[in-house]
């Protein structure tokens, strides 16, 4: 049996679609694979991220090869696949989720407590720029695109004197960077971030049940749960709100940080459910962040997004 995988043609997408593919090789030794790589808009719009105003920006075309049966299934970093997927599509599996933890990169070897006043830290994310700025005011933070290694390239300019970046991106890639990982307690990470989503058919059974044997059953339920929040409380690509899911025997944790954009303001809940109701506890979180006013957080990130816009 062979089967077509889609993907992004990005040197993370490509290495993480062939790290599932290893995966499923392991499990179906019989089938044989091949990557068709695909642009997303994600992929041709040099904006920064949150400034885009559209979710699935860098899974949509690459779904629609899926649903349209160009490709059997496809292969995402889960915290870019939106909520609600075309209702002919399933989030298939979810294997291991790799480290969840943001690292800080810099070009003189400091760490983000020891790099000097006024240096510029590059990053994609809002959330990451708001946790900077809340950790060293003294500090600049602009905006950076470009995959991975360019933004690790940039560091060796005028531009940029540090970066900050997901933990599970250089694993992936295998990157030989030094770097100093980022405490999660400081840098709450995007829901979803370090797992990968492959998507399937949804009337596709065998594809289905193939991708189920490398499905971890804890990272689906600490997804679900941040999912589940992220979805309540809508906080897309813009909203400052970094969650983790945390799965202890039957009880699972969800650690939730939500910040004001200029950082002033913050609110954090850490709720504690049955593991296996995670869409319950991800609302129930959902429920008590918008009790503390979480809401009233977001009333000017317009105003920091369009600054943004002019560095």
């Amino acid at each position: 049996m062979k089967y077509t995988v889609g993907a992004r043609g990005s040197q993370l997408s490509v290495a993480q679609t062939n790290w599932v593919i290893s995966e499923l090789k392991k499990v179906n030794p019989d089938c044989d694979y091949e990557i068709k790589t695909i642009t997303t808009k994600g992929d041709t719009d040099t904006r920064p991220l949150f400034t885009i105003d559209q979710k699935g920006i860098f899974e949509k075309e690459v779904d629609r090869a899926v649903a349209i049966k160009e490709v059997d299934f496809a292969v995402h970093s889960l915290k870019d696949v939106p909520s609600e997927l075309d209702e002919n599509l399933v989030i298939a599996s979810i294997p291991k989720r790799e480290a969840v933890n943001d690292v800080f990169i810099s070009s003189d070897n400091s760490t983000l407590d020891t790099i000097k006043a006024g240096s510029v830290i590059g990053t994609s994310s809002l959330r990451r720029a708001v946790q900077v700025s809340r950790k060293r005011p003294d500090l600049k933070v602009k905006p950076i695109r470009g995959n991975i290694e360019t933004r690790i390239k940039k560091i060796s300019g005028e531009d940029y004197d540090a970066i900050v970046l997901a933990q599970a991106g250089i694993s992936r890639l295998g990157v030989d960077v030094k770097h100093t990982a980022l405490s999660i307690e400081d840098f709450s990470p995007s829901p979803g971030q370090g797992a990968i989503a492959i998507v399937a058919r949804a009337d596709d059974s065998q594809t289905i049940s193939m991708l189920k044997k490398i499905e971890d059953a804890d990272s689906r339920l600490e997804i679900e749960a941040e999912r589940s929040l992220s979805d309540y409380v809508d906080s897309g690509c813009r909203f400052p709100l970094g969650a983790y899911a945390k799965s202890m025997g039957d009880e699972m944790t969800l650690s939730v940080s939500a910040f004001s954009v200029d950082g002033k303001k913050s609110i954090q809940v850490n709720k504690t459910g049955t593991k296996n109701d995670p869409k319950s506890l991800g609302k129930n979180t959902g429920e008590e962040l918008r009790a503390k006013g979480v809401n009233d957080l977001a009333l000017n990130w317009r105003e920091k997004v369009e600054e943004w816009n002019k560095l």
